[in-house]
């Protein structure tokens, strides 16, 4: 098993892989909780907000461990669903901001 396929297997297997769902609004953040920081992702535009990720996309034209994780996870069912009230999203966003 390569790295890569260590990191992924490690965040599977950790139940790192979160989606955030906001009430009523029904908005959608995907998250990956890290050693030291949560990194916000929008897999469907492969976009995550890692440091690896630009030098990945731009140097190699591949995504991120990170996204490789939420597509298997949104695959295999493998993700928390973690509910918050609309209220609380300006925070939310506020905190993953403070984290870059």
């Amino acid at each position: 098993m390569n790295k890569k396929s260590e990191k992924i297997e490690s965040i599977l297997s950790e139940k790192r892989v979160k989606l955030h769902n906001f009430l009523p609004s029904n908005r959608k953040i995907w998250t990956i909780v890290g050693k030291e920081k949560e990194h916000w992702l929008e897999p469907d535009l492969q976009f995550c907000s890692c440091a690896g990720f630009y030098f990945n996309m731009v140097k190699n034209k591949k995504p991120c461990y990170h996204i490789d994780s939420v597509n298997i996870a949104k695959k295999g069912n493998q993700y928390e669903i973690v509910e918050f009230s609309d209220d609380e999203f300006e925070n939310f966003i506020s905190g993953l901001i403070n984290d870059l």
